[in-house]
């Protein structure tokens, strides 16, 4: 079960041609539960760093993190479900954008790179 999850965010990475270089780290803990993080250096030389600890029992990720930077690794978004922002109505999940805290669902690592796609079709 867990394999075919970490297969099925491999093929997502695959879909997403405009990344021009992609590490990926796994841990399989057991059937069920596991640990993925990545980084994605895309043509414009922004990165995308990632973590997900899984539990395919579960609907939501046990933790997550998508931090997406500029050429100069300064933070242009980050998803994630720490608890440190009590006051958002979706806590934990939230979505930092530089100096703003909003509320968000948990999105998927293809939620993401469609977004990242979008700012860099705006910026190119």
């Amino acid at each position: 079960m867990i394999e075919t999850y970490f297969l099925n965010l491999e093929k997502t990475l695959a879909e997403f041609s405009n990344g021009c270089c992609v590490s990926i780290t796994k841990k399989i803990y057991n059937s069920k539960q596991g640990y993925i993080n990545g980084s994605i250096i895309f043509e414009n030389n922004h990165r995308l760093d990632f973590v997900e600890v899984v539990n395919t029992d579960k609907q939501s990720k046990i933790k997550y993190r998508y931090h997406y930077m500029n050429q100069n690794q300064d933070m242009i978004f980050r998803y994630d479900n720490a608890p440190h922002h009590t006051e958002i109505a979706t806590f934990p999940h939230h979505k930092h954008e530089i100096e703003i805290i909003k509320p968000t669902i948990e999105p998927t690592l293809y939620d993401v790179l469609i977004e990242i796609s979008q700012i860099q079709r705006l910026t190119s």
